[in-house]
């Protein structure tokens, strides 16, 4: 008989509340071996399909059912160089192992599983570089500029990556908690890219420390903007601007990238006693689990649909539930109740659910019933737009860069070339649903793509 789908082994849903250490751990090698073996190597693998960065999936599962470790390794990093990224924060579900045939009756293989294992067990070997004579500027050091680098940099061109924080990663450092993404796993793949020879500028603003046309005149031959979106979207609605109420962005910068959970930190957060997250996609989970993990002691996520049209990963949900979070479904919020200038409680209308919109999902319609829950802390989980700062930066040298409504930077879908010839754009910043690790790698291998034969 085949064998079961191997699971990963995950630390204690009591102990892990109360700490940033990884939920889960790697497949040992004899789970491995056990999962590689419940690969049928299609012929026409879906999987891969299912991959925007087209990682050759059964070739590399092939190579783990013959102990080929290292060569599995060479295969994935062909297209990836983020694979112990990937394996953990990829919606998997929804792509490769969505796309597994073994899942139209059974458990699809655990292809995030493998590929982590593999990319934590293995070193990406740093190519022979021969030089172009060739300079690209790369604006962000998320997923798609650390992957347009290593593209960019294997074809011989100088490679310069500007961070406008602190710190290298983008939203893998600032937006991802730990548990999720161990930072030690990223600051590897960051040292892999410069032992190739990219070179990375921190706290480097591009648009106010400096602008795209100083880049032009300091001998960029292309610009690569890949600068995320950091612009939260907020609710529009009366007491959003009363203490006690942030973003999730704000909210899981600080906790990660500036420690504000801890009470010795330089600004840390008040941690209150009841959390609000309003919200239901992934960073919704990572907000209400960083929120247990700081210390609020009743934290809800509140979705203004049913638990069915949840968008999160269908781990991360169980993984929050496991943890302490409550869900309240079908309510949509009015206001934010003020007591002193702090938030002091919320006003919701419940909601039932209409006809399908737009996404498919079915529309959130008003009761006229409405409640107040009891709480002194919001956290708002509802997406982020392109900051504009580059745009308006660029406008103001007569380097206009075409954006819609929204102020997404308008790309080709194939290349990422934008209306300025030497100007590409992609991840977050660009309106081509780009919102997640992999979809973001897979817009900085095209605009590294176009890059190339644009210098070439």
């Amino acid at each position: 008989m085949a064998p079961e789908r191997q699971q990963v082994k995950e630390q204690d849903k009591i102990a892990r509340r109360s700490n940033f250490e990884p939920v889960e751990s790697n497949l040992t090698p004899e789970q491995v071996k056990l999962e590689a073996s419940r690969c049928l190597h299609c012929k026409n693998p879906r999987c891969v399909q299912g991959c925007p960065v087209n990682i050759q999936i059964p070739d590399f599962i092939e190579e783990l059912k013959k102990d080929n470790l290292d060569e599995a390794g060479r295969i994935i990093r062909q297209t990836s160089m983020l694979p112990s990224v990937c394996g953990r924060v990829c919606p998997q579900e929804r792509q490769c192992e969505g796309n597994c045939i073994l899942g139209i009756k059974g458990k699809s293989v655990a292809i995030g599983a493998l590929e982590r294992y593999v990319g934590d067990n293995t070193k990406a070997d740093t190519p022979e570089i021969k030089l172009s004579g060739k300079k690209v500027a790369i604006v962000g050091s998320g997923c798609a500029g650390i992957t347009a680098a290593a593209d960019l940099r294997k074809a011989g061109h100088e490679v310069v990556v500007f961070e406008a924080l602190h710190k290298l990663g983008g939203v893998l450092r600032y937006g991802i908690p730990p548990f999720r993404l161990p930072r030690t796993i990223l600051d590897r793949e960051i040292t892999n890219l410069k032992e190739m020879g990219v070179k990375f500028h921190t706290n480097v603003i591009v648009g106010k420390s400096i602008t795209l046309k100083q880049l032009k005149n300091d001998g960029f031959d292309a610009i690569f903007i890949c600068s995320g979106a950091g612009l939260p979207k907020m609710m529009n609605i009366k007491g959003e601007n009363l203490n006690g109420v942030f973003s999730a962005n704000e909210f899981l910068t600080r906790v990660n990238l500036m420690g504000a959970g801890r009470q010795d930190c330089a600004t840390p957060l008040k941690i209150g006693k009841k959390v609000a997250v309003i919200g239901g996609g992934n960073v919704a989970m990572d907000a209400a689990r960083t929120a247990v993990r700081v210390g609020f002691e009743e934290v809800s996520i509140l979705y203004r649909r049913t638990e069915k049209e949840l968008p999160a990963r269908l781990e991360e949900i169980r993984h929050a539930k496991e943890e302490g979070v409550q869900f309240k479904f079908l309510h949509a919020p009015v206001e934010i109740l003020d007591k002193d200038g702090y938030a002091d409680g919320m006003k919701f209308e419940i909601m039932e659910l209409g006809e399908p919109d737009s996404s498919g999902r079915r529309r959130p319609v008003g009761t006229g019933e409405y409640v107040i829950e009891d709480v002194d802390t919001v956290i708002v989980a509802l997406g982020t737009g392109p900051n504009p700062i580059i745009q308006r930066s660029a406008q103001a040298e007569d380097l206009e860069i075409i954006t819609d409504a929204k102020g997404y930077i308008q790309v080709d879908n194939e290349t990422r070339s934008t209306n300025l010839p030497f100007i590409f754009a992609g991840g977050d910043v660009a309106p081509v649903g780009e919102s997640n690790a992999i979809n973001a790698m897979g817009a900085g291998k095209k605009a590294a793509k176009a890059i190339n034969e644009l210098l070439q």
